[in-house]
């Protein structure tokens, strides 16, 4: 790093140190490079963002110089923030992310709404509910099934994936948020487990990979050198995925359950024909991003 603050010099304040590194972060093309700057600070700092401003003139000692400059050289290298804090906030919930999962992103919190709103909660009206009982495939950190338990903790859910890894950190991340007994992680890949129990579920919910191969070199450094290419690489179509889903679901769905999908932005014609090309399913309703294009697909099995 050129002219990179020194563990020896005393006039690094915080907020001199802000303002550097939001310089240098923009010299390297580094999104919204004075908020990443300030969450790097404040973990080196163990503090909150808040305190970077109450504590503007502080100065940082030699090891703290050292600790911040050993993330600045991990993010100029297009590591994601996620994985060098070892968090991501998602659903207003804290998650331990590794790169052995994909970091959860806002728009999948669309996925989460749909389904909170197609499931009843107890209330005075219904004192006494049937749990449904509610599956997520391909869990990764588990941020989405536990969103969900967390709004409708009345329900049983199940969790799989494919990778131990995964399923390991999605339990870590249940203990975390006290939903350690609410729960059950299975490693499977899709339905393999469930092929002698159907139909079982009254919800199956995903955010399977859709990403056409031949886009996956064009996507963002942060995604192709750190995120795992299996969670979001879709095949040649980007359809592999949502196809088999949508193909095999409706065994294992109870009568007049539901089928949630996130997809990509150009693939709401696609995924309307495999369902008609199905003919399993009813109801059929696309649910837009923050962005306004279609990222959420729900149909009820008929």
């Amino acid at each position: 790093m050129q002219n990179q603050p020194r563990s020896t010099d005393p006039e690094w304040t915080i907020i001199k140190l802000l303002k550097w590194t939001t310089s240098y972060f923009e010299s390297h093309d580094i999104d919204g490079p004075r908020i990443e700057a300030e969450i790097l600070l404040a973990h080196a700092l163990q503090l909150q963002r808040i305190d970077l401003y109450v504590q503007y003139d502080r100065p940082l000692s030699g090891n703290e110089l050292s600790r911040f400059k050993d993330l600045i050289k991990r993010r100029i290298n297009r590591e994601p923030v996620a994985y060098i804090l070892g968090s991501k906030e998602f659903w207003s919930m804290d998650f331990m992310v590794t790169k052995d999962v994909l970091i959860p992103r806002p728009d999948t919190e669309i996925l989460v709404e749909a389904a909170i709103n197609l499931l009843p909660q107890d209330s005075a009206s219904i004192p006494i509910l049937t749990p449904r009982h509610i599956l997520e495939l391909g869990t990764g950190s588990g941020a989405v099934v536990l969103a969900l338990a967390s709004m409708r903790p009345c329900h049983l859910f199940f969790a799989s994936d494919r990778t131990t890894a995964a399923v390991k950190l999605a339990r870590q991340n249940a203990k975390h948020h006290g939903f350690e007994g609410s729960v059950s992680f299975i490693c499977a890949d899709w339905f393999g487990p469930f092929k002698d129990k159907m139909p079982v579920f009254d919800m199956i919910v995903s955010n399977p990979p859709y990403v056409p191969t031949r886009v996956i070199g064009t996507l963002q450094p942060e995604i192709v050198r750190y995120e795992p290419i299996s969670a979001i690489d879709g095949s040649e179509d980007g359809l592999l995925c949502l196809r088999h889903i949508i193909n095999n679901a409706h065994f294992y769905l109870q009568p007049k359950g539901h089928l949630l999908l996130e997809l990509g932005h150009d693939q709401r014609n696609d995924v309307q024909n495999i369902v008609d090309q199905c003919a399993k399913y009813e109801n059929v309703v696309f649910t837009k991003d923050y962005s306004g294009y279609d990222r959420v697909v729900q149909m009820r099995k008929k």
